[in-house]
């Protein structure tokens, strides 16, 4: 039995956390959260693009590619916040889906401090690291300066970030899509206006992009806080003694989806490695498609987060027949996405080139992006479902397997035999790979859905 909560909160207000996605059209709700997780997590990511949009405004090779370097080092700290989202939610949602709504804000107070806890531990380990962490990667000269600017600006807001990103997964998990949705929202319309304003009208360059992220950053968490404090009540007065247990259980998941979402940049960073011995103008062409696929492809990195809290409530409400209609709903949503966004780069892709200034290989590594490879994401997207249904249905093992399986087995080897052909050749064996990993994970997760049914019947 949970102890009752005395916290003022209690008092003023009951919880509102109930369960609503046990009932109505799987495919319905996996579209209506995705398509509002999408515009919330399209704007983190609008964040990156309007920085490389208005930096590649001014010219200069070496700092578009910095932010190509920066992107994939920041790429590691936001891995390690969507794994903890992924625990957050799905430790939560299932709690209120079994009705234990005062279970279910013990947790979410818990899992606030620890996200924050972790990512300043990152941020310090990233400070700490950051030189070994540029060689690797290969930068060098004015652009390696410029990417160790930018990040050691921005590596100040990380926990901002997190804790921002945590209280949307917690509106997420009681089904507030909007809410959660405004969290992000805000951080890009400030990116959006204080940008062109201390890049252009300052002229600090690189160095405004960084102070425009942070600022952005702290506005997200502003936001996020009086939505989970004020409009649902969904923190109870934090209690050092369940902080521990209550992290493990967060932890039980979030452990293994950080290490699945660390495969991620892992093979990134192979992959920048092996083009950057084409230059910085390959690399500035690989920052602007890594920045433009989030934003085209959105709804697909949103449905990966927006169908957990649908997994996690109908299993808790031993609803497994749904569980099993959740997992074809969300495929068949991302298969139509990805044909839609892969119609629209291809017969915008001329207007990107121009947009970005991209000139010699990086207009033509955009170019092959837009009107071939963007449809590889198809897989990827089926990967990003399948980990999504692992995580939910107690098998986060298997999403961090078959991650670092595409990462590295799917990547590296990949990408190096590719680059012997030039970099195209860097991104086209990469996308060979995620074809292979993410056609098995499907395959997996509809045999795992499937067994949950029949073991209930």
């Amino acid at each position: 039995m949970t102890e009752p909560d005395s916290s003022p909160l209690t008092a003023l207000a009951p919880p509102r956390a109930t369960a609503q996605f046990v009932s109505g059209s799987p495919l319905r709700h996996v579209a209506v959260m995705s398509g509002t997780g999408a515009i919330g997590l399209i704007a983190v990511f609008l964040v990156d693009l309007i920085n490389l949009f208005y930096i590649s405004r001014l010219g200069e090779e070496s700092v578009a590619a910095a932010v190509g370097f920066a992107g994939v080092v920041g790429f590691f700290q936001l891995s390690v916040c969507i794994g903890l989202m992924i625990g957050i939610a799905a430790q939560v949602s299932r709690s209120i889906g079994a009705g234990q709504a005062e279970q279910a804000r013990h947790i979410a107070s818990s899992s606030l401090v620890l996200m924050g806890l972790t990512c300043a531990l990152v941020a310090l380990a990233t400070y700490l690291a950051l030189d070994p962490l540029l060689n690797v990667l290969g930068a060098e000269g004015e652009t390696r300066a410029q990417a160790a600017l930018y990040l050691r600006i921005t590596l100040l807001s990380v926990p901002a970030l997190g804790v921002a990103m945590g209280c949307s997964s917690l509106l997420r998990a009681v089904g507030d899509a909007k809410r959660a949705m405004n969290v992000t929202l805000i951080g890009a319309l400030v990116t959006a206006l204080l940008d062109p304003l201390l890049i252009f009208g300052l002229h600090l360059s690189l160095e405004g992009a960084a102070i425009a992220a942070v600022i952005a950053r702290l506005s997200m968490l502003a936001m996020g806080l009086w939505g989970v404090l004020h409009a649902h009540q969904l923190l109870g007065r934090f209690q050092p003694a369940r902080w521990f247990p209550d992290s493990l259980h967060v932890g039980r998941v979030a452990g293994p989806a950080i290490l699945a979402n660390l495969a991620t940049p892992f093979g990134a960073a192979f992959v920048t490695h092996f083009m950057a011995q084409f230059g910085p103008a390959a690399i500035a062409g690989q920052a602007t498609i890594d920045r433009l696929t989030p934003v085209a492809f959105g709804l697909v990195y949103a449905l990966s987060g927006a169908v957990g809290p649908i997994f996690g409530q109908n299993l808790g409400a031993g609803r497994f027949d749904r569980v099993h209609a959740t997992l074809r709903g969300s495929l068949l949503f991302m298969g139509m996405v990805v044909g839609a966004a892969w119609i629209l780069l291809a017969l915008g892709q001329s207007l990107i080139i121009r947009a970005f200034s991209a000139q010699g290989p990086a207009a033509e590594l955009i170019a092959l992006f837009c009107s071939g490879l963007a449809a590889s994401f198809f897989f990827i997207g089926a990967l990003f479902v399948a980990n999504t249904a692992f995580n939910n249905l107690g098998r986060p093992l298997y999403s961090m397997g078959f991650n670092w399986a595409r990462a590295t087995l799917g990547t590296i080897p990949f990408a190096y035999f590719g680059a012997q052909y030039g970099p195209a050749g860097v991104l086209i064996g990469p996308a060979i790979g995620s074809v292979i990993f993410g056609s098995l994970a499907l395959w997996v997760a509809f045999r795992l859905t499937a067994q949950l049914g029949a073991g209930a019947r």
